[in-house]
């Protein structure tokens, strides 16, 4: 007589809440390695280790979800920057541009944010997209302007860091860092003193 017996296993449940983030988190990065056109909901699904028709039933279309990864990312990236400028400066005497642009590039530990927003404000062609990526660039200059009181020179001067710091990683210079001298003298002029902790989070052998 056979007296083993199969264990008993715990199945454990995400709620809805907890789940959906977990989508999200998925979403962005591939989002971000692929864009729009190159993900499918059927790619996030298998990355989540969930069923397609959960992402559909949950989210809709891929375009919500993009939507909704969209959303999120400029969420964190304001939320980055309020929370810089609300903190005291301690021993970094940097002025504000410099601390709000490193909090820019610390976002590189969350896969994916930087690309999929690149992504985005290349989209201004699709009515949805383009649309969403318009609206959530003018909320970034409000909050540099209105928040951040930045002068228009400053205005200017950051957002076009901004853009060529995400250009640069678009591109995927920094993992092929030690190819060519020049593209390293160029990003070590865009980075500054943050290249060595980009070249941590995005350089040669790194996941994107």
């Amino acid at each position: 007589m056979n007296s083993t017996s199969a264990a008993p296993t715990t199945e454990t449940r995400m709620s809805a809440a907890d789940r959906r983030e977990q989508i999200l988190d998925v979403a962005t990065g591939l989002f971000g390695d692929r864009g729009f056109h190159g993900t499918t909901t059927d790619q996030v699904a298998q990355a989540a280790g969930i069923s397609q028709p959960y992402v559909v039933r949950m989210f809709g279309t891929k375009e919500k979800l993009f939507l909704e990864v969209l959303d999120r990312a400029l969420g964190l990236l304001l939320h980055t920057f309020r929370r810089i400028l609300e903190s005291p400066a301690g021993d970094d005497d940097r002025p504000m541009q410099a601390r709000l642009g490193s909090g820019y590039v610390d976002l590189l530990g969350t896969r994916g944010v930087h690309r999929t927003l690149l992504h985005a404000f290349v989209s201004g062609n699709d009515p949805v997209i383009g649309a969403a990526a318009r609206r959530g660039f003018v909320d970034i200059y409000r909050f540099l302007r209105d928040e951040a009181k930045f002068t228009p020179a400053e205005v200017e001067v950051f957002l076009s860091q901004g853009m060529l710091f995400s250009v640069l990683l678009g591109i995927e210079l920094p993992a092929a860092f030690g190819q060519d001298s020049d593209a390293d003298e160029l990003m070590q002029v865009a980075f500054a003193d943050k290249c060595g902790v980009v070249l941590e989070m995005a350089g040669p052998g790194t996941a994107r």
